[in-house]
């Protein structure tokens, strides 16, 4: 709200440039964030996210936010609640909130949009990562997350962690 007019601030067009959005390294994946709950309203956030090959994201549940991936490169093995998906290139998959989800890379990696609605989902992937130093994937890490304290991030930002 515009402050004494009682209407709604409208939002500006937006545009992020394909080599451009917050780089950041996420685990072992290069994530860049493209839409911030900022930039939309509070609609969306949308991450792309490049995940090396046999990268593999716990199972998780997010409480706040639907989350839809759209594979750009390479593929993936998605287990949604009781469905197991294998996913190329061009296709979309949609995780309603409150079902357990996760993915496995395939032997090339992949590249693919974080869509979630609503906005506010970069705030997890900031506090759970550090800028990115190129727009590569991070060095190889000898170190073991520290899993106390990313559950409670994801716990912090509405997400669970299951395994």
């Amino acid at each position: 709200m515009t402050e004494g007019t009682g209407q709604a601030q409208a939002l500006q067009p937006v545009a992020v440039p394909g080599d451009q959005g917050e780089a950041r390294w996420w685990f072992g994946a290069l994530a860049v964030i493209k839409a911030t709950s900022a930039d939309t309203g509070g609609q969306l956030t949308i991450v792309d996210v490049t995940e090396p090959p046999g990268a593999q994201a716990p199972l998780h549940v997010h409480h706040r936010e639907e989350e839809a991936f759209w594979i750009l490169e390479g593929s993936a093995t998605f287990e949604v609640g009781d469905t197991t998906i294998e996913a190329r290139a061009g296709d979309y998959l949609f995780g309603p909130r409150d079902i357990p989800h996760r993915y496995t890379a395939g032997d090339a990696g992949c590249r693919m949009l974080f869509i979630c609605t609503p906005g506010g989902f970069e705030d997890l992937v900031r506090e759970m990562s550090e800028p990115a130093e190129s727009r590569t994937l991070p060095p190889p890490s000898e170190e073991e997350p520290d899993f106390e304290r990313v559950a409670a991030v994801a716990e912090a930002h509405g997400c669970e962690l299951l395994a």
